[in-house]
Parts: structure tokens; C-alpha cells; sequence
């Protein structure tokens, strides 16, 4: 009978005798792990071969000898002769080393298990039979699926630190939500979320954890900054997982710095989930790309919150994309700046509201009929306003859904 153990192999040396497809595999899984990985091999694959002129791995050109398994923690066997393997796993058991044959498992003295990494959770598949690797990743993948998808509840059972996880959950579709994001929501005790972002996943989280909507719109800011905060330190003081559900990403205009610091100052544990920031992936789903060879080179993200910012009004003139969050009420003010600074009148915009949702509206025109436009059609946030050549109507072919104007 097969018992399956976990293996901290962090700085530790895992010799791979072999350098072939298998090997290739094996060695970025462990390097993941953070081992130190030596292949002996005479020859190596492209792949194997380029790691180790990066670095990555250390290769020692030629065949093995046992001498080389004197510093090893794990060994693995894994040429395309069956001798050479047997004799690695000798020289291993010689060692009293776990080593893995990757060409018969069961001559080897360890197995390797299919993995999938959920946060702080390994999830392993094994054989205990006669090895089948496509069947063991067959039922590693449904298995990994099924946590992916937030169908698992991931909440510690037994007692432990508190913690916040600030996520990203993307500009509203729940499939652009990352997968860690997916997985901290799925561990979350207390989820303290915004109004905007992928907040329809609450739906999939168990009846028992608290949920506190802290969302603000333009015109209501019911919570403070300063009592989220408060929220979020007090809750994990309490020994709970607080998920910190924010629209897009947490650091792009979303206060998510302001929170990191308040509770590391407060002396907590916090892991920031990068989410997909709706600057760049609205204009994206819109067919407009922020940065086009040739007609764009740099971007410039800002906020209507500064108003007619001068870096803004200076990038719009100089042939650069601005896109700008929040700022439909300041559209106006935004759009007589750069005209008053020398912008071509009829330099392209296009506003995106509802960005990722079945309610998406995309509107064209330019710089001097924009405001006008925006007004009768009834423009309102949440939208995304990008200025500059990229924003141009049937640059990329039709966009799907957009309302052309101006």
C-alpha cells in the first residue's frame, strides 16, 4: 500500500538523471517547489537546455555516476533506459533516498503525485496500483476544477492567526476574476466588498459568512475609509479570514495600498490578489486596445477625481492614450483643457459603460462633440473613457455592441 506525503523541498537539491520530456516536466515542478535542481544528463532538451543557461538549473553534461546523488534530498530517474534507471534507484537506496523511476513507478521507492495548488492548499492524486498517469490527471484536473470553481468550502476548521486577502475581482464578469481569487472567496470567513466588480460571486459563498456591502457610488459614501479599514482589522483580530472583495484591481484607484498598510501596521498577515483592472480589459472587450504599434506606444491611466489633470491634458496632445477612471462627471472641465492646450479636435474618444456586464454600451465620437454626445444618450458610470488614435471607430474591425456617434 502507497502512502502519500507532502515534501518541503524549499533549498533543497533534487538530482534528475535523464533530460528529456519527462525530465523537462518534472524539473519545473520542482523548481515551483523551490528546490535546487541538478540534471545529469549527456544531452537535454531545448527547453532543459535553456533553463540552464539562465540558471535556472544546473546541469552537469554528461552520464551519471552515484557520486552525484551525494547531496540530493529526492532523486529522480527518468532516462529512456530501463537500466540506467534501475541502477539510479540502487544508488539511491543505497542512500537510503526516496527516488522516483519515471519509467516504472513501482521499481522506485517514492511516487510523484498529479498536483493542483489552491492558496495554501496541495491537492494530490496517486496511485496505489499500477501507475496510469493520464488517468491520474484526469481526476487531479476534475478535482482541481471543482475548488477552482468556488464550489469547495475552503474555510479553516481549526483555530488560527487572522488574515485579509485584498482581490481584484475584475471589471464584473465573474470568468475574469482570477483563479486565486476565486479560491481566497471560497476561504473567506468575512467578505467585506464594494459595489462594483465581480460581486454576483457572493451568491456562490456559504450562509454563514458575513458579508458587509462597505460599496460606494458617486454621489454616496456611506463607509468611510477609515471604518473599512477598521472593519477589516477587527474581524481578523477575531482569528477570521477577511476577503477584501474589490472591483478591478486594488492598487489601481481603489485604496488597496491605503488598506495594506493600515493592517500590516496593525500588525496582521495580508495577500494581495491582483485582479484584472478595468482601464486596460474594458477598452480591451470593447475592441479598443489601449497601446497599437504604430499609432500608440504608451498609455495613461488617471482618474476624474484630479480634475483636468496637467500630465493628462499634456499626453492627450502629445499622441499618447489616456484613459480615464471615474470621470464622466468631470468630462466636460477634461475635454476644454486639452482643446484649450492645442488637442486636435477631433481626436477620437470612446466611453465604455458597464464594462465585462449584459448592459456593456460602448459610444464613439471625439474630443469636441464627446460632452454633447454623453449627455443626450444619458451617459453614467461606471464607465471607462479612453482619448487618443486607439479609440478610433472599426480600428480593429466592428466592435460588438458599440454605439458610434460624433
Amino acid at each position: 500500500m502507497t502512502t502519500l506525503f507532502g515534501l518541503d523541498l524549499r533549498d533543497k537539491t533534487v538530482v534528475i538523471v535523464g533530460a528529456g520530456g519527462v525530465a523537462a516536466r518534472r524539473a519545473r515542478r520542482f523548481l515551483a517547489a523551490g528546490a535546487r535542481v541538478v540534471v545529469v544528463a549527456p544531452a537535454a532538451r531545448d527547453d532543459l537546455a535553456r533553463q540552464a543557461l539562465h540558471g535556472d538549473v544546473e546541469w552537469r553534461k554528461r552520464r551519471a555516476e552515484a557520486a552525484d546523488l551525494d547531496d540530493a534530498w529526492l532523486v529522480l530517474a527518468a532516462t529512456n533506459d530501463d537500466d540506467v534507471n534501475d541502477r539510479v534507484v540502487a544508488w539511491a537506496n543505497e542512500r537510503r533516498l526516496w527516488c522516483i523511476n519515471a519509467s516504472r513507478a513501482s521499481a522506485g521507492s517514492a511516487r510523484q503525485a498529479a498536483m493542483s495548488t489552491h492558496g495554501d492548499l496541495n491537492v494530490g492524486v496517486a496511485s496505489t496500483g499500477s501507475p496510469d498517469p493520464v488517468r491520474i490527471r484526469a481526476v487531479r484536473d476534475a478535482i482541481a476544477a471543482h475548488i477552482d470553481s468556488g464550489g469547495v468550502d475552503l474555510r479553516r476548521r481549526r483555530p488560527g492567526a487572522g488574515r485579509v486577502i485584498l482581490v481584484g475581482s475584475g471589471p464584473g464578469d465573474p470568468g475574469l476574476m482570477t483563479v486565486r481569487g476565486r479560491q481566497a472567496l471560497a476561504e473567506a470567513d468575512v467578505v467585506v466588498t464594494d459595489r462594483l466588480g465581480a460581486t454576483q460571486l457572493l451568491v456562490t459563498v456559504p450562509y454563514d459568512v458575513e458579508v458587509i456591502n462597505v460599496g460606494k457610488s458617486p454621489d454616496n459614501h456611506p463607509v468611510p475609509q477609515d471604518e473599512i479599514n477598521s472593519i477589516l482589522i477587527d474581524r481578523a483580530r477575531q482569528g477570521l479570514t477577511v476577503v477584501r472583495l474589490k472591483g478591478g484591481d486594488p492598487f489601481v484607484f481603489g485604496r488597496g495600498g491605503e488598506e495594506v498598510r493600515a493592517c500590516v501596521d496593525a500588525g496582521l498577515a495580508v495577500e494581495v490578489v491582483p485582479g484584472v483592472t478595468s482601464a486596460i480589459s474594458v477598452p480591451g472587450l470593447a475592441g479598443i486596445p489601449v497601446t497599437h504599434r504604430g499609432i500608440a506606444t504608451s498609455v495613461l491611466i488617471t482618474t476624474g477625481h484630479a480634475g483636468a489633470d496637467p500630465t493628462a491634458i499634456a499626453a492627450m496632445t502629445g499622441g499618447a492614450t489616456v484613459v480615464l477612471l471615474m470621470a464622466v462627471t468631470a468630462l466636460g472641465t477634461i475635454c476644454a483643457a486639452a482643446l484649450a492646450a492645442g488637442a486636435a479636435p477631433t481626436l477620437p474618444v470612446a466611453i465604455v459603460e458597464n464594462g465585462s456586464t449584459k448592459r456593456e454600451r460602448t459610444t464613439f465620437a471625439t474630443l469636441e462633440t464627446i460632452v454633447r454626445i454623453s449627455e443626450e444618450i444619458g451617459v453614467k458610470p461606471p464607465a471607462i473613457i479612453v482619448v487618443g488614435e486607439v479609440a478610433r471607430p472599426g480600428l480593429l474591425g466592428t466592435v460588438a455592441g458599440g454605439t458610434s456617434a460624433g
